[in-house]
């Protein structure tokens, strides 16, 4: 069963989790999404589920939802999801507070959903860095896939039309490109070799989409599909190998940065509180069963620069090392993965932040709170 809040003064609250909404770039973040014309007025009186709340994404949307509700008055109440209520207790201070209920369910074990009903779900819940492709293969297709239909039953169990669904799916359904583009729309078909270990993740992610579509047509749901790029801000989780998420580690630790490749690979990426806006902008202004690139071209940069440019902003160096064996294995073969945004910029979605500021707030968030 969910835990629920009542009116208790904080109970729960620890100063990691604390720290981070004191911090007034945070902050500001926060209100950067929370007053944009992102549909509110439709999430208001509604019970928002979302998965994997303790991640870096899901923590910012929970955030979000959280700061409205004490600030403007709203009654959207946010049932939070995760395998550990002791890992969310210290990451999401809210805890004994009114609008706010934390369930303890993994949802990629077959069968299993919340207990609680929904009226939108973000199912944000998935495997997604390198260490735990390589050591978790079946965890990350079973919570792209298995995940994804256990909250796709959940949400058509609501009284009358199912819940609204956001699926956050991914950059790496484009596998690689196939030399013929400069960045991916979305209809466009790259290759992934899937006898491979890492093709678990792209692949499962793919199959969430079509798993989407097919719930769409039989069921009705209204599915919303973001694709992500590479998300990084201060909500980062210390467990995350991705390389961006390593970068940023070095830095706030003001050490070296290690590059684990000649870094020529190029992405596209995203500060978190544009990612989190670009996903709530889908719900409310996009069409359902439609994807939705999430990118900005300020935001599309070579792991080499970005290495270099968390260095100087440390006042430290790039050096290089070769990846372990496990590491390796979990690494995306990529080398050229950028997103074209216009389809959601036609809907008048825009990020607000370019790599560099949103770096910059990252680093000084974080280095502030260590």
């Amino acid at each position: 069963m969910a835990e629920e809040v009542g009116a208790a003064s904080g109970a729960g609250v620890v100063p990691g989790a604390t720290g981070r909404l004191a911090h007034p770039l945070y902050l500001q973040d926060l209100d950067l999404v929370r007053t944009a014309d992102l549909g509110w007025d439709d999430l208001d009186g509604c019970v928002v589920a979302v998965s994997g709340a303790t991640g870096l994404v899901g923590t910012f949307l929970v955030d979000v939802l959280m700061r409205r509700r004490e600030l403007d008055g709203t009654d959207v109440r946010v049932l939070a999801l995760g395998r550990s209520a002791e890992r969310a207790r210290g990451r999401l201070p809210y805890f004994g507070r009114e609008g706010f209920s934390f369930e303890e369910v993994d949802v990629s074990v077959p069968g299993s959903a919340p207990s609680v009903p929904a009226d939108v779900v973000f199912h944000l819940a998935s495997t997604t860095h390198p260490r735990a492709y390589a050591t978790q293969p079946v965890g990350t297709v079973a919570s792209n896939v298995v995940g994804l239909m256990n909250l796709l039953e959940y949400a058509c169990q609501r009284d009358g039309a199912p819940a609204r669904f956001v699926f956050a799916s991914s950059v790496e359904v484009y596998g690689e490109n196939r030399g013929d583009v400069d960045r991916f729309d979305e209809a466009y078909c790259g290759y992934i070799d899937c006898n491979t270990l890492r093709a678990g993740y792209p692949e499962s992610k793919r199959c969430g989409e079509a798993l989407c579509q097919a719930y769409a047509a039989e069921r009705g749901m209204r599915v919303y599909v973001p694709r992500l790029p590479r998300t990084f801000g201060p909500t980062v989780l210390s467990s995350d190998t991705k390389a961006v998420s390593q970068f940023v580690g070095k830095g706030v630790a003001r050490e070296d940065v290690v590059l684990k490749s000649e870094g020529t690979q190029t992405y596209s990426y995203l500060y978190v509180a544009d990612t989190v806006a670009g996903m709530l902008h889908v719900l409310a202004h996009g069409q359902a069963g439609v994807a939705y690139n999430l990118a900005d071209a300020r935001c599309d940069v070579s792991l080499a620069d970005l290495a270099h440019a968390i260095a100087h902003s440390a006042g430290t160096h790039v050096v290089f090392e070769l990846p372990d064996e496990v590491e390796r294995a979990g690494y995306s073969t990529a080398t050229r993965a950028m997103l074209d945004p216009a389809r959601v910029q036609a809907t008048g979605w825009r990020a607000h932040y370019g790599i560099d500021e949103g770096m910059d707030r990252t680093l000084r968030i974080l280095r502030d709170l260590a």
